[in-house]
């Protein structure tokens, strides 16, 4: 399968953002990556780039659905792109999930798009298969000839799945799991959801222009939509070296410069949050060593303290070099479900959650990210999203944190409002819902 580009020049990169958006929306499937201009982690591979329509598609379930995928990309060695559902666990650590879903996405979804757009500072490249480059113009006209129309949604206020007692008692149950030996960590979610119409394009609009995460994806399949501001990487390859970069410890930002500062200093300094980080740190090492060249685990960066437009965040980055006969496929399948989104030890953690999470994740805390010709990859952690079901009109947006011995309920319960922050203004208008 040959893949053919052509470039332009665009003068408007904002403008044209926004034509590009609205070009989308033709397609039955279609992804929207950007970066939303923030190279917080290092240079990007494009500020923002569109993936549409499906010309060859995997739709499966966990049982071998990452035999599927590598066979799936063996096939079609090309631009490839789609999400790792949280509960694949049920295949690479034979768990199960009974609880309720709202949205209904399947467990594993890649297609290989039909276009393919990206756009670097003032250039724009269109991919296409090599039957379709006499459409090179017309494509460029079309995306220059559409309009970004916003309709306003109409959302019923959101209601917490889990009462705010409930919830309160679950983190000291999960608590008393970690006093009696059980686990260490525990990465505990809750969801909030509501039922109405949702413009997702003009809703992932605003939650770029507010949140800047430089993983932000927009994704439509059918009628199911996703929405994501996320921040956090979960596994890039580029040549034969693999990176991770968890996120374990939030902390709001400040109301003035100084504040601002302290509260970067206090979260550095925090023995909770560092006690959180340097776990799934040794977890993702873990996870890599499966795979890595013998002696290359690296961990780059410890702490590293990283500002968003919301919130303050501690990344840790740990990198490895694989060999050439390793299967990218199993390096992606031995690291999943991603560390910062389960706990310690991972198994356990991962019972734990189904026990005491009454809202099965979904598309939730797993991975959307694509694969390149040459089986480079990078996947981004799905959080800080919104998954939107048009048929049954049905939204859900899921926060938590990590849980650990000195964890204060409370704390924990403020903190999923925080992360909560951003996706409900941008429904809503005001941080006050």
């Amino acid at each position: 399968m040959m893949r053919i580009s052509k470039t332009y020049s665009i003068a408007d990169t904002d403008d044209f953002r926004k034509k590009l958006s609205a070009y989308a929306g033709q397609f039955n499937c279609f992804a929207f990556l950007d970066s939303c201009k923030n190279a917080v982690y290092g240079p990007v591979s494009f500020d923002y780039a569109l993936a549409a329509g499906a010309h060859q598609q995997l739709v499966t379930n966990a049982g071998d659905a990452f035999e599927q995928l590598r066979l799936f990309r063996e096939t079609f060695k090309d631009y490839c792109f789609g999400f790792l559902g949280y509960d694949l666990k049920q295949e690479t650590e034979q768990l199960s999930s009974k609880n309720f879903d709202g949205i209904g996405w399947p467990d594993m979804l890649f297609f290989v798009p039909e276009i393919y757009v990206t756009v670097k500072e003032n250039t724009c490249s269109i991919f296409l298969l090599e039957e379709q480059t006499h459409s090179f113009d017309e494509i460029f006209r079309q995306i220059n000839a559409a309009t970004f129309q916003s309709v306003p949604s109409a959302l019923a206020p959101l209601q917490p799945r889990i009462p705010a007692e409930r919830y309160l008692q679950k983190v000291k149950d999960i608590i008393h799991h970690i006093t009696e030996g059980d686990i260490y960590e525990l990465n505990f979610c809750q969801e909030f959801y509501t039922n109405g119409t949702l413009d997702a394009s003009a809703v992932f609009d605003k939650l770029c222009t507010l949140s800047a995460a430089p993983f932000a994806v927009l994704f439509k399949w059918q009628h199911r939509y996703l929405i994501s501001a996320s921040p956090e990487r979960f596994l890039k390859k580029s040549g034969n070296k693999i990176i991770s970069q968890p996120i374990k410890g939030t902390h709001k930002r400040g109301q003035n410069a100084v504040e601002d500062e302290q509260f970067k200093k206090d979260l550095y300094h925090s023995i909770k949050d560092r006690a959180e980080n340097v776990m799934i740190v040794d977890l993702v090492r873990n996870d890599l060593t499966k795979h890595a060249i013998t002696g290359s685990i690296q961990v780059e960066e410890l702490f590293g303290i990283y500002s968003f437009p919301q919130v303050h965040q501690m990344v840790s980055t740990i990198s490895a070099q694989i060999s050439e006969a390793v299967k990218v496929i199993d390096v992606i399948k031995d690291a999943f479900p991603m560390g910062s989104m389960t706990g310690a030890p991972k198994v356990m953690a991962m019972q734990l959650i189904e026990q005491y999470e009454v809202t099965k994740r979904g598309l939730f805390s797993g991975a959307f990210g694509y694969f390149t010709p040459d089986n480079d990859f990078d996947f981004n952690v799905v959080i800080r999203s919104i998954q939107y079901n048009a048929e049954n009109q049905y939204l859900s947006i899921q926060t938590g944190g990590a849980i650990v011995y000195d964890s204060v309920p409370e704390q924990e319960l403020a903190e999923c409002y925080l992360k909560l922050q951003a996706l409900r203004t941008v429904l809503y208008g005001d941080e006050t819902q």
